[in-house]
């Protein structure tokens, strides 16, 4: 028996067996060619191939996992047809007379040195996604997928490093865990695993992966950080008894349904669930969130070659608004920019997009997109509890420009005879220090504000949430931005305003009695994560 730590990814445990995933360095063998335009013509299939697999693996991780994680291979698509990456390749099959494989593991080489090299946070998280795209388009033309790999039952898929890639195309129905060398916890795989509800552990170190073969037994403690080699029969004794723990914990959990969320002394924090897409709504109904705290509007807008028109929009906001029947949803309008991109936008190259064009900035200097949007929720809102808050938000310039906007789409309804509920409460999503510094100059112009906590640590502590390499130094809970968040729900409350949290924080149960404190009205996660958080909460004095 062996016994490895590594980072847990989510405190779930699994027993089974290992098998190890190898990387692509042998397809990718120099091979010299005659004909150039072969392997050119092969690259060019390969890659038309490969844009086909992303797109059949966004529409089926929006399905299964949900729109934010479906994002990367959007991304992929597009990173696909970079006209420096393809000449790059072009260049070597011409120039050196080599296969297709090879030029594109050479290129990829370059492109990850040259990312690590910018000294840039932003482009040096993006290096990971280079190798991704690579082995997806090697696989294409070696005539490899990885969904063809033939799992045995409970395998514990071991690795270097896990791309979004592999994470999604492996068989999960037999799959019980994921263990790598390396990783990050806000990796894309590292969030997909997570949201797949797949005990990991990430961090292990590379050592493991010399003293395992397939086949190996094995343990993943999720809750104690522990990879298990080979374990005796104690150690999986004690395994089963914990999973059993976890299975019962499950069942005492549903009896919270229909419960109030209220601590012991009376205090009420409403549970809301965050949702990318209406295929979500299955999963906040399974777990009876009090309402949604952050529905994600990006989803009909990515993956497509047009802006979504109005009737689109409001078909898919009326839906949820009539499926929640009654409770409170709150639409957050277009964050575009940054990492979240669609090429019909237009938007220009930026040094740091996290700093740049995306967000109530575009939106307010793109009306025509605003308020094509705004009069769908309008019009949609009619059918239910609807709710709207602008991300991004500033200054109190933003405010009042969004705010006016929303008059104009509710005008424009009224002159066309169109219904709409004119008491739709509008608020603001507090993501960056200068709105929660200033939150007492902007709570008297809107109706609650939403702490996004995911881009507030990261504007606070000035570390890329993109970036995997950052992972020791951007801590959440970090006093600042801990004080950040009891200045904007005392400054909320001063204007007889209520203050939510729709960011990862919100579900960290170590920190919620602090939330609940310091006043917070509600909190919005991850509909897996209610229950929990509903127990918590109802377990403070």
């Amino acid at each position: 028996m062996k016994i490895h730590s590594g980072k847990s990814v989510n405190p779930m445990i699994a027993i089974g067996k290992v098998f190890v995933l190898e990387s692509k360095d042998a397809a990718a063998k120099k091979i010299k060619t005659e004909s150039s335009e072969k392997e050119l013509e092969r690259f060019e299939s390969a890659k038309l191939k490969a844009i086909s697999q992303l797109e059949v693996l966004y529409e089926k991780t929006m399905r299964s996992v949900g729109e934010e994680e479906a994002e990367i291979f959007e991304i992929h698509a597009m990173m696909l047809e970079d006209d420096d990456y393809n000449d790059e390749i072009t260049q070597i099959i011409e120039k050196e007379k080599v296969n297709a494989e090879y030029a594109v593991a050479t290129a990829c080489e370059k492109f990850r040195d040259m990312l690590i090299a910018t000294g840039d946070s932003y482009m040096q998280s993006r290096e990971a996604d280079i190798k991704d795209i690579s082995d997806r388009l090697i696989n294409c033309l070696s005539g490899k997928n990885l969904s063809d790999i033939e799992l045995p039952e409970n395998s514990v898929i071991c690795a270097e490093d896990l791309t979004p890639t592999q994470t999604m195309e492996l068989d999960k129905n037999k799959i019980c865990g994921f263990v790598t060398a390396y990783g990050s916890e806000n990796s894309h795989a590292a969030i997909l695993a997570r949201t797949m509800n797949v005990p990991s552990l990430i961090g292990v170190g590379e050592e493991f992966l010399s003293e395992i073969e397939n086949g190996t037994d094995v343990i993943v403690d999720g809750i104690s950080g522990r990879l298990i080699l080979s374990p005796d029969e104690d150690e999986i004794l004690k395994a089963r008894q914990l999973i059993e723990e976890k299975e019962k914990e499950t069942l005492r959990l549903r009896e919270l349904i229909g419960k109030e969320d209220i601590t012991k002394n009376g205090q009420k924090v409403s549970v809301f669930a965050n949702i990318g897409t209406p295929q979500d709504l299955p999963k906040v109904l399974e777990n009876d969130a009090s309402g949604i705290g952050l529905f994600r509007s990006e989803f009909l807008y990515l993956g497509k070659d047009s802006f979504p028109t109005e009737e689109e929009q409001f078909l898919a906001y009326k839906k949820v608004f009539e499926t929640m029947n009654g409770k409170k949803v709150i639409v957050r309008t277009l964050d575009i920019g940054a990492d979240k991109k669609a090429d019909y936008f237009n938007l220009d190259t930026e040094e740091n997009p996290a700093l740049g064009m995306r967000a109530i900035r575009l939106c307010l200097t793109r009306p025509e997109i605003f308020v094509t949007q705004l009069r769908a929720i309008y019009r949609a809102s009619v059918y239910g509890n609807a709710a709207i808050m602008f991300p991004m938000i500033t200054s109190l310039f933003e405010i009042k420009n969004a705010l006016q906007y929303c008059g104009e789409a509710k005008r424009q309804l009224k002159a066309e005879g169109t219904s709409y509920n004119e008491n739709v409460e509008c608020g603001i999503m507090i993501e960056t220090p200068a709105a929660a510094i200033i939150s007492d100059i902007l709570a008297p112009e809107v109706d609650f504000f939403s702490i996004g906590t995911n881009d507030l640590t990261q504007y606070t502590l000035a570390c890329d949430r993109q970036n995997p390499k950052l992972g020791e130094f951007s801590v959440s809970n970090h006093e600042a931005v801990l004080r950040l968040i009891e200045t904007t729900v005392k400054n909320a409350h001063s204007h007889k305003k209520w203050v939510g949290i729709c960011g990862e924080l919100a579900g960290d149960l170590n920190i919620v009695e602090r939330f609940v404190k310091m006043g917070v009205d509600e909190l919005s996660v991850s509909p897996s994560r209610v229950l929990k958080l509903r127990q918590k909460i109802r377990q403070i004095q």
